[in-house]
């Protein structure tokens, strides 16, 4: 399911409009907006910018959502929203990636957001089986943003690998997650499982007008190489 038909997508982040084109005719699902892009911008904006201070409750997300000095990276960004949602954020350095007939519609719309953005966001071409073009991206980052990316079964094995060899040991993947296939949805989980410290956000944390019951966040971080070295040996025997 697509968020709308609408051929442009306005979303209001941090005080700032974002306004993102969408071509739903386009041979490639990278040029459409899709819902959990919107969601995941929606609930990083609910609790980074919560003030933590003034809060009767405190913050479950605010070491994560604290971008000082932090490196992002958004594999299969799309038209771009979550990562441009994030850099207005506070996460100003981040490289938003995708496969090269995407980046098109991706540099439109930057292009086309630039005023609110304040600059020139990073972008790479990366294919996620392509070892040179993920080394080239300089891993590892503190956060890999993804949403919307398991529709594939064929694709799976490369993003979870993508996933893990960018990601610092301390760092987290944020994940905007909604079934498309229930094959690519069931060896996502299984991979993930090796590699990934597995939360599922509640879902009463995301933000109250983007929380749809289909939708989901997760939050990865990696296990400890020992744990993962024996998780694998027991698969294998």
């Amino acid at each position: 399911m697509k968020f709308t038909d609408s051929p442009v997508i306005d979303l209001t982040v941090n005080g700032t409009k974002l306004s993102i084109q969408q071509d739903n005719g386009s041979m490639h699902v990278g040029t459409s907006v899709w819902p959990c892009s919107l969601i995941l911008s929606k609930f990083a904006e609910r609790w980074s910018t919560l003030d933590s201070s003034s809060s009767t409750s405190p913050n479950p997300y605010a070491e994560l959502f604290d971008f000082r000095r932090r490196r992002g990276v958004e594999l299969g960004t799309g038209c771009g929203v979550a990562g441009m949602a994030f850099h207005l954020l506070g996460l100003t350095e981040i490289v938003l990636t995708d496969i090269a007939p995407v980046m098109p519609a991706l540099k439109h719309n930057l292009k086309r957001n630039k005023a609110a953005l304040g600059k020139s966001l990073k972008t790479s071409v990366v294919y996620w089986n392509n070892r040179d073009q993920i080394s080239a991206l300089n891993p590892p980052f503190d956060l890999v943003i993804a949403a919307d990316v398991v529709y594939i079964e064929e694709s799976v094995g490369q993003l979870v690998t993508a996933m893990e060899s960018l990601l610092a040991d301390d760092g987290a993947v944020l994940l905007g997650y909604q079934i498309r296939s229930p094959e690519a949805d069931k060896l996502f989980w299984e991979m993930c499982d090796v590699v990934f410290r597995i939360e599922k956000v509640p879902h009463e944390h995301l933000h109250h007008e983007y929380a749809y019951e289909e939708t989901d966040v997760y939050i990865f971080r990696k296990k400890a190489k020992k744990v993962t070295e024996e998780a694998e040996s027991e698969s294998e025997s």
